[in-house]
Parts: C-alpha cells; sequence; structure tokens
C-alpha cells in the first residue's frame, strides 16, 4: 500500500501537468484544484498508514527502480517522519495556492497551472528521495517552475527578480553537486562500486573519510543548502522574488520552497560531514543570530507589506538553523516544527496581504489603515496569523521558537574526534532579541494595516471597495501579481 501511495504523491500532479498542457484552458485551474486537494488525500493516508513517526525509520515499502546500475543510481523514493512532515505541509499549501489564483490570473492560465502542478512534484520528490541523483534532480528542477512563474506572472521587477534567483540558487546547488560527487567517488574507490543511495553515502562520509575532506565536503554542501534557506549573507535574491512573484508562488515559496534548504542540512549535509557541521557550528551559529537581528531591524523600517514578510522569513530561518546547528534533539526537534509552523503562518501573511493588493493594488503600509472598519473578517485572520508568526504562547510560533532557543541554551560541549562544538545560554540571549524585534515590527505592521482611522489609496472608495481587475493596468505586472 505505500509504494502505491508513494507513487501516487508523485504521479498525480505529473499527470494533472500533462492534462492542464493538452486540456482546454477554461478547465486548468480545476484540474490543478482537484489533482492537488487529490495530492492531499494521498498524503493523508500516507501519513496514516506511516510507520515511522516514532523511530525515525523510512517506510519500509518504498519505491526502488533501477535506472543506471553500473553506477548505482536507483528511482529510490521513501519517507521518513520529517520528510512526510513537509510532503503534508506542500498537499496542504497548494490546494489553498490554487484557489487564491482564481481570481489573480487572466492570461496564459495553462501554463500558470502547469507549472505548478510540476513545482508540486518536485518539491515531494525531494522530500522523497533516497538516491542523491533523485534528490538532486528534484531539488534543482524546482527552479524552472518558479522561475517561469516569477518571469511571466510577477511585477514590474519580475525579470530582475527570477534571474536573481535561478543564478543564485543554481550557482549555490553546482557546489552542493560537487560535495556529494566527491563522497560517491571516495566511496567507490573504496568499495569498487558505485553507489548514490544517501544512507550509505552518510555512513561512508561520516566513517571513513578524513575530517580535513569531512570538513571540506561539509562546506560544498552547506554554501548550496544555505543558498536556498536562504541564510544570512547569501539570502539576497529573497526579497524581490518574494515582492514580484504572484501571491501563490509567494505562498509556495515560503511555505514549501526554503525548506529544501533546511531540509538539505538536515537529511545531507551534517549526517554526511559531522565533523564540518561540528567544527563549523559556533561560526554558522553567529550567521544565524547576525540574520536573525539584521533581517528584523530591516522588517522594522519597512513599508511594503510583502516584503516586511520577506524578510521576516530570513530572521525566522535563522531560528531554524540555530536549532539544528545546536546539535540535539531538543534543538533538531524545534527546527523540524519550525519548518512546518512557519510554512502555515507566512503563507497564511502572504494570502492576506494578496487579498489587499488585489482589492486596493498596494502593498504600501503607508497608503492603508484602519481595515478593519471595512474588513473585519480579513483584519481577524491577519491578526491571528501574525501573532501566530511572532510566537505569541498557544499559537504555532511559539513551540518551534522555543525549542529552538532551548536547544540552543542548554547545549553542552561535545566532541566528534576531537572537534569541539558548543553553543550555549550566550547564543540563545542574544538570538531572543529576534524575538522582541519581531514582536516590534510584527505588531507596528498591524497598527499600520489593521487599527486607527481608515485609509486607503485615492479611487478605492465607496463604489470602488471592491476594485475591478480591469480598472487598474493591464498586462502581467498587475494581473498576475494581484494575488487573491
Amino acid at each position: 500500500m505505500l509504494s502505491t501511495l508513494t507513487s501516487l504523491l508523485l504521479v498525480l500532479p505529473l499527470l494533472a501537468a500533462a492534462g492542464i498542457a493538452f486540456g482546454p484552458a477554461r478547465l486548468s485551474k480545476w484540474i490543478a484544484t482537484i489533482a492537488s486537494l487529490l495530492v492531499f488525500a494521498v498524503a493523508l493516508a500516507f501519513a496514516g498508514a506511516f510507520p515511522g513517526w516514532t523511530d525515525g525509520s523510512f517506510a519500509p515499502a518504498d519505491v526502488g527502480i533501477a535506472v543506471m546500475p553500473s553506477l548505482g543510481i536507483n528511482l529510490s523514493l521513501g519517507a521518513d517522519a520529517v520528510g512526510l512532515m513537509l510532503i503534508l505541509l506542500t498537499a496542504f499549501l497548494m490546494p489553498l495556492a490554487m484557489i487564491g489564483s482564481f481570481t489573480a490570473v487572466k492570461e496564459r492560465q495553462k501554463e500558470y497551472y502547469a507549472w505548478f502542478m510540476l513545482l508540486e512534484a518536485a518539491m515531494i520528490g525531494v522530500f522523497l528521495a533516497r538516491d542523491a541523483v533523485v534528490f538532486y534532480t528534484a531539488y534543482e528542477f524546482t527552479l524552472v517552475p518558479m522561475y517561469f512563474l516569477i518571469a511571466i506572472y510577477g511585477g514590474a521587477e519580475r525579470r530582475a527578480a527570477s534571474i536573481k534567483f535561478f543564478l543564485y540558487t543554481f550557482l549555490g546547488s553546482v557546489l552542493t553537486l560537487s560535495g556529494v560527487i566527491y563522497i560517491a567517488a571516495q566511496n567507490a574507490n573504496a568499495t569498487g562500486a558505485w553507489t548514490f543511495d544517501l544512507t550509505a553515502l552518510a555512513n561512508f562520509a561520516s566513517t571513513q573519510m578524513s575530517h580535513t575532506q569531512q570538513y571540506w565536503v561539509f562546506i560544498l554542501l552547506m554554501i548550496g543548502f544555505a543558498v536556498k534557506v536562504p541564510f544570512f549573507p547569501v539570502h539576497t535574491w529573497l526579497p524581490l522574488a518574494h515582492d514580484q512573484a504572484p501571491t501563490a508562488g509567494s505562498v509556495i515559496l515560503a511555505g514549501t520552497l526554503l525548506k529544501l534548504g533546511t531540509y538539505g542540512v538536515y537529511r545531507i549535509a551534517l549526517p554526511s560531514a559531522p565533523v564540518g557541521g561540528v567544527e563549523l557550528n559556533q561560526v554558522i551559529a553567529v550567521l544565524c543570530i547576525i540574520g536573525i537581528i539584521y533581517a528584523a531591524l530591516i522588517c522594522w523600517v519597512q513599508n511594503d507589506a510583502k516584503k516586511l514578510v520577506a524578510y521576516s522569513s530570513v530572521s525566522h530561518l535563522g531560528f531554524c538553523m540555530l536549532g539544528l546547528f545546536s546539535l540535539n534533539s531538543i534543538g533538531a526537534t524545534g527546527s523540524v516544527m519550525y519548518m512546518i509552523n512557519h510554512g502555515l503562518s507566512t503563507g497564511a501573511l502572504f494570502l492576506c496581504i494578496g487579498m489587499i493588493y488585489e482589492r486596493y493594488h498596494t502593498k504600501d503600509m503607508e497608503q492603508l489603515g484602519g481595515l478593519f472598519k471595512k474588513m473585519p473578517i480579513w483584519s481577524f485572520f491577519m491578526v491571528f496569523f501574525t501573532l501566530a508568526s511572532l510566537g505569541l504562547p498557544g499559537l504555532n510560533g511559539f513551540i518551534g521558537e522555543f525549542l529552538c532557543l532551548l536547544g540552543c541554551f542548554t547545549a553542552q560541549p561535545k566532541s566528534v574526534a576531537g572537534f569541539p562544538g558548543v553553543l550555549g545560554p550566550w547564543y540563545a540571549m542574544v538570538a531572543g532579541l529576534g524575538l522582541v524585534l519581531a514582536a516590534m515590527y510584527l505588531l507596528i505592521m498591524l497598527g499600520k494595516l489593521v487599527w486607527g482611522p481608515l485609509k486607503e489609496p485615492a479611487g478605492h472608495g465607496g463604489a470602488h471597495d471592491h476594485g475591478s481587475a480591469h480598472e487598474h493596468g493591464t498586462g502581467h505586472d498587475h494581473g498576475g501579481g494581484r494575488g487573491l
């Protein structure tokens, strides 16, 4: 049963993409929506039948098809608990993104929905991959749909944003590929047979490679994944990409695509080169803290609501990485929970901001205010998801942040092959300033958008409250980027 469900998770979005490509344009949004709902149902069924929630094992009935036996390349698919949670997140967000696109996209609908289906298949492929070649192929292919979604359906600077997104992430991934190939080549020299099985490569690299080899392999792997996170200081592609992407693109980019980087660190970089991870964990922790504070300060002075949420992702994912590099189970658990909860709350914030953009055709918080008087239901959800994002106790964002900081606070001196690695209370306390800043900039955003006297852009009062898509510009700069 699990083998069938595993296959369906990939096959359904691919079939939907083909159906959209060859079917009538008027049905494309319905095909994409129905297919994404079916994928979510399959993911739920997989989760219900999954036996490895507690022991961290992979599903025993995974899919394995020999592709190039001479090189040990196999279409090997399976999931552990972390991968399955990220699959559930992807499958949950995609139908929301598709439904939210119904009124946003007026032109080239077939390509739009087909690209999203291909993107869903690629992201799920990353979380299912147990072969390094399959992982890298799916990991890299995610660039293609997102590139076209930004370049065709984005805002006025969509071309610059899409090119910057593609070049940053592609060049970083080349270094990651170099690290994987190096491990595979060393393993082949030692054993006389090629394999790209992720577990086998991690076992070999962590036990048979020298300290120096692990150190440099970790750097190669880490750079590529850090760009995707994105991790300070290689984060500069993200704010422009978020700002220019259509709303549904921002939801998926923040909700799932960024998690490919943190998942890569969790699944490949740390297991394959633990010596490098331990030796560099203090350096990485310092960069995490700089990114947390730096991005939060930018959010504090930001007037564009969408850019504010985009920069907040850089700050929030700094906590996620800090938890991973606490190198203990508390921090790792917090990091995984942060991945999931950040995807939910930040994706929801992008949906809320997309609604405002469709209605008022601006994201400038200086032109908006007191929207509770006109949009009380929207205001309720905006307040709720903002409080979740800042980590209010009782909401989903709190537990991940708490465990990441607790893992950092309680980190004890580690030693892998003589290399010490320790964080501790001072790291956690300085990083905790990011929580204070997050509360400040997110509450300021709420104060500007939701509370106070009603403020609307000129021409949007009275009869124009709902805004007609035909009254405000043409082309993809406005139509495709309008969001909800």
